[in-house]
């Protein structure tokens, strides 16, 4: 119910609300926002409202359905509206930069608004951020591999040497690690953590993945360094693969894993009982792992497209004899043999079918042709 000045008050908060560019929210994009900054014009979903309130020099946010519009208010939101305001606040994010969707953490989505609105990073072209200039260096917390305890490390990012680097004590001359830019993921996980800054930086070591979980107490950093890598990234595969479009790059950056959580699986002779592991799904690799914050997979599966003989199937094999806990089976087919797992809940089942599906209905790249090879080569 729309609490207003009068009736005109409410058809004309009506008639702007029900615009298709404020559709949906201005900032994550999540559908259907009911809340409203009446100093930016812009249209919100209750979670970056509450963002906005954080900033309340700048913007000030009310219900759509619950709070009064004065005439002057509704006006203000007449003309303006998300469109106008992101020509305004975005009218040069660049093309690497990571924009946060309604499913993202907060402390992207948050750094996302303070960007726009707070520092005003878009509004002008050639303003240089910390994340653009292709070089970061700065201490960063850690954990270590075997401990567990989160230390800080100084950290070296170089678009010129194309690596990231971190260094055990502040002072040292050789890096503990050097990290090629272009096997580097890096995906926020606050959940996994426990940390609401965490960031996991997955990469290749001799072709097989490694792990390394890192945060720092201010947003802003950690939301920067993971841009900046993102930057060099970017430049990096622009001289890489030249005529490819930014759309093409910008698709090739950091990304989401598509799906974890825990599963059961049995050995290759499927005699075996089914022993309980975390698994992680990047893209094409299916890993493994004794514990979600372990450095090192215990084992990866290759899924690789329809066309080349895998696929997924619900249930499990008739007679599969290795002793399971979880009812809910799913059956991975490669060439060269089936995976068996199982799931606790039928949900969950239910969306592994559908991100295996999702990765077994894409054509393989040529890059992913050799990452095949490599896997049949191993021992």
């Amino acid at each position: 119910m729309m609490a207003t000045e009068d009736g005109r008050n409410v058809n004309s908060l009506k008639e702007v609300w029900s615009r298709e560019e404020n559709a949906l929210c201005a900032d994550c994009g999540e559908p259907d926002p009911d809340w409203a900054s009446y100093t930016l014009g812009v249209f919100l979903c209750l979670n970056c409202s509450g963002i906005h309130r954080n900033i309340s020099d700048i913007s000030k946010v009310k219900s759509l359905r619950m709070d009064h519009w004065d005439e002057g208010q509704v006006q203000f939101l007449m003309q303006h509206g998300n469109a106008v305001a992101k020509a305004t606040y975005e009218a040069h994010v660049p093309m690497y930069y990571y924009r946060p969707v309604h499913t993202d953490c907060q402390v992207l989505r948050e750094q996302w608004v303070r960007a726009k609105y707070e520092r005003k990073e878009f509004t002008e072209p050639g303003k240089h951020p910390p994340y653009s200039n292709g070089l970061k260096e700065g201490i960063l917390w850690k954990r270590g591999r075997d401990n567990g305890q989160y230390l800080p490390r100084r950290f070296l990012l170089s678009e010129r040497e194309g690596c990231l680097k971190y260094f055990v004590k502040q002072d040292a001359k050789e890096p503990k690690v050097v990290v090629k830019i272009d096997t580097i993921n890096a995906t926020f996980q606050p959940e996994k953590t426990g940390n609401p800054n965490g960031l996991q930086i997955t990469y290749l070591k001799e072709n097989k993945t490694r792990n390394i979980f890192l945060y720092h107490q201010d947003g802003k950093e950690i939301v920067d360094w993971f841009n900046a890598i993102r930057a060099v990234q970017f430049h990096y595969l622009k001289v890489a693969f030249p005529v490819a479009s930014d759309q093409e790059l910008k698709s090739r950056l950091t990304r989401n894993f598509l799906k974890e959580g825990y599963m059961e699986k049995t050995g290759p002779r499927q005699k075996e009982s089914f022993k309980k592991r975390w698994f992680t799904l990047d893209h094409r690799r299916l890993m493994y792992f004794k514990d979600p914050m372990d450095a090192f997979a215990k084992g990866e599966v290759f899924i690789g497209s329809d066309g080349h003989g895998y696929g997924v199937r619900q249930g499990l094999p008739t007679g599969t004899q290795g002793t399971f806990t979880w009812p809910y089976g799913i059956t991975i087919i490669t060439p060269d043999r089936e995976y068996l797992f199982t799931c606790e809940t039928e949900r969950e089942q239910q969306e592994w079918i559908a991100a295996f599906r999702h990765v077994i209905e894409q054509p393989m790249t040529p890059q992913e042709y050799a990452i095949e090879a490599y896997f049949k080569l191993k021992p």
